[in-house]
């Protein structure tokens, strides 16, 4: 099991350059786990892209639905004071602290391609490129 970030959902579920090493992890561990605050993340995402006309209103709730089927059974509330003791030692957003005291709770990587969260969290943050590799 690994925490993914919102990221690494979009990456897997939008076609674009990132999508190889996605689905590089998911091949590798194919139990992705993440705070419920992955929702509204991704649903935003989403909505951007269709906004752009880049997606259908059809294309994200499908979308939409193959990554819930994917996180079910794996998503997660995560206490307040873990989040915020995390984001008060670092320069990371509280959203992001989430998916970090989550893989802490949970002994496991967050898998992320953060760059902020991979230097402040050392110890749980894995980049998505080494992951895959």
């Amino acid at each position: 099991m690994i925490v993914a970030d919102t990221n690494l959902l979009v990456y897997l579920y939008l076609r674009g350059t990132r999508t190889p090493q996605a689905e590089a992890v998911l091949a590798r561990d194919p139990t992705w786990a993440a705070p419920l605050l992955w929702r509204s993340e991704f649903r935003n995402t989403l909505a951007r892209f269709v906004r752009r006309r880049a997606l259908t209103l059809e294309e994200a709730l499908r979308i939409t639905g193959e990554a819930e089927q994917l996180m079910a059974g794996h998503e997660y509330a995560v206490v307040s004071h873990q989040v915020l003791e995390l984001a008060a030692r670092s320069r990371c957003s509280a959203y992001d602290c989430e998916f970090v005291a989550l893989a802490d709770d949970l002994r496991v990587a967050l898998v992320t391609g953060d760059r902020r969260v991979l230097r402040a969290f050392p110890s749980t943050a894995v980049a998505i490129d080494r992951f895959a590799a």
